[in-house]
């Protein structure tokens, strides 16, 4: 018999995280504990307050409804949970990590051994120019190849002068850059804007006009001199047809996928093949969760076998966060098999 329990917790950044939706000073998470014979599972719902297709006053009470119908077949759970995608990656979890010989290894590789690492895109966060140039030689520091920088929320040329002295002093075969405007252009100024960033040889930008604007993103996506990532626009989209359409009609370069935001690992599959079969390219990333969500996403990533620098890089960000043999090194995220979890059911 499988006894089902969540509970709340709240993680607390070290620094104030600024994106174009405002500054982060914490991040909602909750854990689905289950428990057979004596054996434990957990599942982290990383609901993401203001963007999660299931930031609904309901959320909770969702959760009290699995808890109790914790016997159910898992494909009947998940398909009642298609409107809670973060509820939908928790379940899948947990009942991966209930299965599995040890709780915290859900797809057991060369990286949960640890002889193999995923390559991760360095994140820099909006703020003040002095505190992005910062983060920026940091990340360079710290051996990345690749970085993404958040833009949209300063002014355009001081964004486009920090990329300007990026470049100036590490070519494109050097760095990777890639930016993520989150939705912070207008349809009128997007494709200028575009024009402008694409001297910089970036790799992609995501999201560069809000989500919903079908039509304009899709006229963009044709006509870009830089390659297009969706990410915002695939949340809230769960019929397998609507993102097929979704797809044909906008035809972007690349899609962005947040297990968290996109139904877990069932969610994230299904986009993968929708996009595979029109030849367009994705990654993973993560999404604010904790280490036990971040695992689990790095675990499912690595088995995927693509060849992109990922977004799995944000477990050092809270202070509050669960330890774990999770660690980054030389732009790459590493499970280090001589550190332990300390995680409390």
């Amino acid at each position: 018999m499988i006894s089902a329990s969540y509970r709340k917790y709240i993680l607390n950044f070290k620094n104030p995280s600024g994106t174009s939706r405002g500054v982060l000073t914490t991040k909602e998470t909750w854990f689905i504990h289950l428990n057979k014979d004596g054996k434990n599972g957990v599942g982290e719902c990383g609901v993401f307050r203001g963007l999660s297709a299931d930031d609904r006053p309901d959320f909770e009470e969702k959760l009290q409804w699995i808890c109790r119908h914790i016997e159910n077949d898992l494909e009947e759970l998940l398909n009642e949970l298609i409107e809670f995608p973060s509820i939908q990656f928790g379940l899948e979890m947990a009942f991966k990590s209930l299965a599995g010989k040890h709780p915290f290894e859900l797809f057991p590789s060369k990286f949960t051994k640890g002889q193999d690492a995923i390559p991760i895109n360095g994140l820099i966060w909006m703020g003040s120019e002095d505190f992005m140039k910062s983060q920026i030689k940091d990340k360079i520091e710290a051996g990345f190849s690749c970085i993404k920088m958040k833009i949209g929320a300063i002014d355009f040329q001081t964004e486009i002068d920090m990329l300007k002295a990026i470049r100036k002093e590490f070519s494109a075969s050097e760095i990777e850059l890639r930016v993520d405007a989150n939705g912070a252009f207008s349809t009128k100024e997007a494709l200028e804007k575009l024009k402008i960033l694409s001297e910089f040889q970036l790799h992609s930008i995501e999201q560069p006009i809000k989500a919903g604007q079908l039509e304009s993103m899709a006229q963009l996506c044709e006509q870009t001199p830089l390659p297009i990532a969706l990410d915002e626009e695939l949340i809230g989209v769960f019929k397998e047809q609507d993102k097929q359409n979704l797809l044909k009609q906008i035809k972007p370069q690349y899609i962005i996928l947040k297990p968290s935001l996109v139904g877990g690992f069932q969610g994230s599959n299904s986009w993968i093949s929708l996009a595979e079969k029109q030849e367009i390219n994705w990654w993973i990333t993560s999404a604010l969760e904790s280490n036990v969500g971040l695992n689990a996403i790095a675990q499912y990533t690595y088995i995927l076998h693509s060849d992109l620098p990922q977004g799995l890089g944000t477990g050092g960000l809270f202070t509050n966060n669960f330890e774990s043999p999770l660690q980054v090194k030389n732009g790459t995220l590493q499970y280090q098999t001589n550190l332990n979890w300390n995680y409390n059911f």
